[in-house]
């Protein structure tokens, strides 16, 4: 059943007998798209509501059980788009007390795009690959959290070139979990295979996400070298995240685009009427 007030009006919790009712933060509705796991659409419209309230909106979030009613999906879907938004630093969970909007939290969030595994295979394919590199490093304290437990990963360098033009297009460094780089075949990666079809395909792990993030960046000495740039000139930077099907981050690769010569696009599918 909907939740009342959906179209961003406070609504009210319930309280004691004699007490004040807590005021509470009511999301917009959502239309889900079947095609798309319900998760991630119940957590992109909650974070657009959120993003999107008024100055003086309630902060705190109706129960679990009541969301999931108001989007129409089930407790463990909905604790799973919370998750995610915690994880952003969206909102907070406290047991007992309830889940808070965070005051603090920036309106400027990443825009994340849901695609297939296979979609971004056939992305990373078609360019003429070298391995620049690999071996064990230590796992650089922003990346840290991906890597509970583990204080190395093993890196895999590579140069990517335009087929046509021979022309660097980008540079890529996979940071691979120890375990699962010791089924990582080198000599796939020289021979062109994208990192992601060699985890699913060679080396065996069952994926079950990519978080992505792209970003404007100014080119660092480093990829100044490598793609053939003036030092400081505008690339693309972007951020992939594999988790396997145990919730584990297997590789956290990150690729730096020349900006004259990369494009970046979405289709967003309307729900069906």
């Amino acid at each position: 059943m909907p939740y009342p007030g959906a179209a961003g009006a406070a609504a009210e919790a319930s309280s004691p007998k004699g007490t004040e009712p807590v005021p509470v933060f009511a999301p917009d509705s959502l239309v889900l798209n079947r095609k798309l796991p319900l998760w991630y659409q119940v957590s992109q419209s909650l974070r657009a509501s959120i993003l999107g309230r008024a100055p003086d909106a309630p902060l705190r979030l109706p129960t679990e059980d009541r969301l999931a009613g108001h989007y129409g999906v089930s407790v463990l879907t909905m604790r799973q788009a919370l998750k995610e938004l915690e994880g952003e630093g969206l909102i907070s969970r406290h047991r007992r007390r309830g889940t808070f909007i965070e005051p603090d939290a920036r309106r400027e969030r990443t825009v994340r795009l849901l695609g297939s595994v296979d979609a971004i295979v056939a992305q990373q394919s078609g360019e003429e690959t070298t391995l620049l590199g690999h071996g064990p490093q230590p796992v650089p304290a922003e990346y840290s959290e991906y890597f509970p437990g583990s204080p190395e990963a093993v890196s895999y360098r590579r140069l990517r070139r335009d087929r046509a033009t021979g022309e660097p297009a980008n540079w890529a460094e996979n940071l691979i979990h120890p375990e699962v780089a010791r089924r990582v075949d080198p000599e796939l990666l020289e021979h062109g295979w994208p990192m992601t079809k060699v985890l699913r395909d060679s080396a065996g792990v069952r994926i079950s996400r990519i978080t992505d993030t792209l970003e404007a960046r100014l080119a660092d000495p480093e990829t100044s070298r490598l793609l053939q740039v003036p030092l400081l000139s505008p690339i693309l930077h972007y951020t992939g995240v594999t988790y396997d099907d145990r919730g584990r981050v297997v590789d956290v690769v990150r690729i730096h685009y020349r900006g004259d010569r990369f494009a970046f696009s979405m289709t967003v599918e309307a729900a069906p009427e």
